[in-house]
């Protein structure tokens, strides 16, 4: 159970939503940094961590101590140490200033209590050239995920990100319940 609803499990999310597919399609790449806000027990985390490598950093954010536990146990059997995991809520949380390379909403923005404080520490985490993605559940009636009056459209995240001081660069679906933004710093905001 994540942000109040519940998930398949990991084998079974995998034939509706691949992270290592969505981790490519966004570009991340070795080296690099990638936060994973509201990460859990690390879907995309740990391929995350796999993908970036040594050279490179996952930082992730919960709230949820005990899904926080499993992705540091399951990260030490796989030998990667290039997790950081920090416990906390995200609206409060800003780990450094223009030091990440992705900032990653994993159909999880619709759960915080202040989304657009999210995305504001998001702003101020990203570097220039960053990009900040918000990977959701489309506002439609679907078999499960959150309750429809809990999910966003595509439009009220686009409206979100903007007034956060990012410039939307691209919307897309990502499988057959979610879509996909890509967002890029505005350092006016």
């Amino acid at each position: 159970m994540t942000g109040g609803h519940h998930y398949h499990d990991e084998e079974e999310r995998r034939t509706w939503q691949n992270p290592e597919s969505i981790l490519a399609l966004i570009g991340l790449s070795a080296g690099q940094t990638f936060v994973d806000v509201g990460c859990g027990d690390g879907f995309f985390a740990l391929p995350a961590a796999r993908i970036v490598g040594p050279l490179g950093r996952i930082i992730g954010i919960d709230i949820d101590a005990d899904a926080l536990d499993r992705l540091r146990r399951e990260a030490v059997r796989e030998g990667l140490e290039n997790i950081f995991l920090h416990h906390g809520p995200a609206e409060e949380i800003i780990l450094c200033s223009i030091c990440a390379d992705v900032i990653f909403f994993g159909i999880d923005l619709h759960d915080f209590d202040d989304p657009a404080r999210v995305l504001e520490r998001a702003r101020e985490m990203v570097k220039p050239a960053g990009v900040v993605v918000d990977l959701d559940w489309r506002k439609e009636m679907q078999p499960f995920g959150p309750p429809f009056e809990k999910r966003f459209s595509v439009e009220y995240a686009v409206s979100l990100m903007e007034r956060a001081g990012l410039r939307v660069e691209s919307v897309a679906e990502s499988g057959i319940y979610h879509y996909i933004i890509l967002a890029r710093p505005t350092r006016e905001a």
